[in-house]
């Protein structure tokens, strides 16, 4: 089972919006402590959320959202009221394209449930790694925050190794964590790191830039997404239905190792890695 804060990264979704569904029936915990009131969630609600989450994107009130959860409308009935909202998006504002794209990573992950990455999961250990990176504040874990912060963050980066004559250690390589001073599962602090070799020191790339080892992991559930991290929905969803069925524990947000990051968005490869708490 989930903490509301787990579930709310594997859902890309904020713990207060989970708490406001719970609060009107429509998504209710699996299970409430009944001394610390503290929620917990299984990974097969992931399904019921992504339904609620895909038509309150159509437009539906959450009281119809509501309604039509209860009458257990089909994938494929869910598909054609998607793929509608989808040319009306086509239409709007070039702001709304990013809301498109997650429309279409929701309609992925309903239509790839009950099936598992099966072998495409590999458990192993990882390395530690020496970064320099660059960070910033994040909304939320969904992609359409983390995108606009991690892109920038990135670029200025990759300007900083340019100047300095600095070439990057091997493959870039971010990583997420809670924001100082919020509540597990909101406002997420954005790492976006490149490796570096020892004698490169913070002060050779500017202000701002820290030189930080990640230490290594034991045990970390690892898959690779291949195409735009705006799509890395399914991808994300599926390594975290693994996780459940196999006995495991999430230990934090998963890292995400750019294994190839060519112009084209929909070509990239990225290998999300999740460190995995105790034994199963």
């Amino acid at each position: 089972m989930f903490t509301i804060g787990d579930f709310a990264k594997h859902g890309r979704v904020s713990v207060r919006m989970l708490r406001h569904y719970d609060a009107l029936g429509l998504l209710r915990p699996a299970r409430v402590d009944p001394f610390t009131g503290y929620r917990s969630y299984e990974a097969g609600q992931l399904a019921r959320l992504n339904r609620l989450v895909a038509l309150k994107d159509l437009g539906f009130t959450l009281e119809q959202v509501g309604t039509i959860l209860d009458e257990r409308v089909g994938a494929e009935e869910l598909r054609g009221m998607l793929r509608l909202r989808q040319a009306e998006l086509e239409s709007a504002m070039a702001a709304a394209a990013a809301r498109l794209v997650q429309v279409e990573a929701r309609l992925r992950t309903i239509e790839s449930e009950g099936t598992m990455p099966g072998d495409d999961v590999v458990l192993k250990s990882l390395p530690p790694v020496r970064l320099a990176e660059l960070a910033g504040i994040a909304a939320s874990y969904g992609p359409e925050d983390i995108g606009p912060v991690i892109g920038p963050l990135y670029e200025e980066l990759c300007r900083r190794f340019e100047e300095a004559g600095v070439a990057p250690d091997g493959p870039g390589l971010a990583y997420y964590e809670d924001a100082p001073g919020t509540e597990a599962g909101t406002a997420v602090l954005v790492h976006a790191g490149l490796p570096v070799a020892s004698r490169v020191r913070a002060e050779d790339l500017g202000g701002g830039v820290r030189i930080v080892t990640l230490p290594a992991v034991e045990r970390a559930a690892t898959v690779v997404h291949r195409g735009s991290m705006d799509s890395v929905l399914p991808t994300a969803q599926a390594l975290a239905r693994w996780i459940d069925a196999h006995g495991h524990r999430s230990a934090g947000y998963a890292r995400e190792l750019a294994l190839a990051c060519p112009e084209d968005r929909d070509r990239w490869v990225t290998e999300l890695q999740e460190p995995l708490a105790g034994t199963p």
